[in-house]
């Protein structure tokens, strides 16, 4: 296998041969780390660094190191190249628009939880956020190729209650594992409703700043300064290339209605207030840049969100209205009005770790007892809004051994994904025989081409 120089060295070199459970010495400078192909799966390859970033994921995430854990990992990974090789030969694409949106929302992501400037983010990467948005545009469209393979190959699977019962009786009894201490916690939303003389001030300002532009300022410093989208840090509020149906409808009729260079009128979309430069139009295409103020609600608005919250608890409390009942009538919070406002865990259920709560509402179920709905408390939701919740502490389950009784979601999950990886085990040992794969020499004891595997 060849292997070829990624980037400079940030740690000390490798020394010496090791199994698949750790590394292995190149002979190369100290100056480079030397990434090794260690699987090829027909155009698709799978590099040491990918096996050993998963395998540190786990490790990182609780896992028990092992060699037979990180033998896991790469099974997984040459799986995953086959299933993008399959794909090809199938023709099963993902949209353009789509990986874009994903892209970009993941970039979004990466600065704004940087909170550093552009600067230093490239001389983190040692790449400009251009080159690091390419490469991680080709990871998002195979891990949605992939994603998109698994839900053909599994859809309509399921588990029945016997099937539950029988995974959870092949647990030794000495490895059943402990859960945490767990609570079912839900809330009901008020977003501020912001009133039209804040509206007025945001229009204000957006104004401006359009005046300010059309004087000769630069538009993407300004964006910079003023703009509450994450992505300026990397943009300078330019967009990039969009098609129809890649923004909102918004934002969208506005660029076709402006002729290139053009810069909008302040208007508004559901994220808030914009204006507006259209650089190029290219038949069903544009590319634009905007700056986006979110108008923020006044004292006395978040005061009426406060009030309207008051008189539901009043309600609840009254033993006029369920909390679950009022959650999906009332509530502003889409992902947890459906319901009944409780929050789910990955399963699905409704039963949450301390690991998977919000570390606020931890804390103020701390002073709160089972049973009790909270006062009105203002907070800031997800996407940046200012709002008011109340929630209602239904229950907690203290650190127990897994069981059926307490546990059902949670080990019905676990046997619907056993089950589901079996069918996708299977499907691998017939479709490997449709295309070459080749598994370096090293990891031939993680008997990935057994037959029997």
């Amino acid at each position: 296998m060849s292997a070829y120089a990624q980037e400079p060295a940030t740690s000390e070199p490798p020394t010496g041969g090791e199994s698949p459970t750790g590394g292995e010495s190149t002979g190369e400078s100290n100056s480079f780390v030397v990434d090794k192909i260690i699987a090829k799966v027909d155009n698709y390859i799978v590099t040491k660094s990918e096996l050993e970033q998963a395998y540190q994921d786990y490790v990182t995430n609780g896992g028990s190191p092992s060699a037979q854990a990180k033998c896991s990992y790469l099974a997984m990974l040459v799986r995953n190249k086959l299933m993008l090789a399959k794909a090809e030969i199938d023709s099963v694409v993902v949209l353009d628009g789509e990986v874009d949106l994903n892209t970009q929302n993941r970039m979004d992501m990466i600065v704004s939880q940087s909170g550093r400037s552009v600067n230093d983010l490239e001389e983190l990467y040692g790449k400009t956020l251009e080159q690091v948005k390419l490469e991680l545009r080709e990871q998002v469209r195979e891990q949605m190729i992939v994603s998109k393979m698994e839900e053909e190959m599994t859809k309509g699977v399921a588990v029945t209650p016997s099937e539950v019962k029988r995974f959870f009786s092949k647990i030794p009894k000495d490895s059943l594992p402990y859960i945490s201490a767990s609570v079912e916690v839900a809330q009901i939303v008020r977003i501020a409703k912001v009133s039209e003389a804040q509206k007025s001030i945001t229009r204000g300002e957006l104004m401006d700043l359009r005046k300010r532009i059309l004087a000769g300022e630069d538009f993407a410093e300004l964006a910079r300064k003023n703009s509450d989208d994450p992505s300026v840090i990397q943009n300078g509020g330019e967009m990039g290339w969009s098609g129809r149906g890649r923004m909102v409808p918004e934002y969208e009729a506005m660029a076709f209605k402006l002729k290139p260079n053009e810069i909008s009128m302040p208007f508004s979309s559901p994220f808030g207030m914009h204006i507006m430069q259209l650089i190029e139009r290219r038949g069903s295409e544009y590319n634009s840049r905007h700056i986006l103020i979110s108008p923020k609600p006044s004292k006395k608005d978040l005061q009426d969100a406060t009030r309207y919250l008051d008189s539901i608890r009043t309600l609840v409390v009254n033993d006029s209205i369920k909390f679950q009942k009022a959650a999906k009538e009332f509530s502003d919070d889409v992902p947890t009005k459906g319901n009944g406002g409780f929050f789910s865990d990955r399963d699905g259920g409704t039963r949450l770790t301390v690991d998977e709560l919000d570390p606020i509402i931890f804390f103020k179920l701390d002073s709160m007892t089972v049973g009790e709905i909270s006062q009105p408390i203002a907070y800031r939701t997800d996407d940046g809004k200012d709002a008011v919740r109340i929630l209602f502490y239904k229950g907690r389950v203290a650190p127990h051994e897994a069981s059926l009784e307490q546990d059902w979601t949670k080990i019905q999950a676990a046997t619907l994904a056993e089950k589901k990886d079996k069918i996708l085990q299977k499907w691998f040992q017939k479709a490997r025989t449709d295309v070459f794969i080749n598994i370096d020499p090293t990891y031939d004891n993680c008997g990935l081409l057994d037959e029997r595997r």
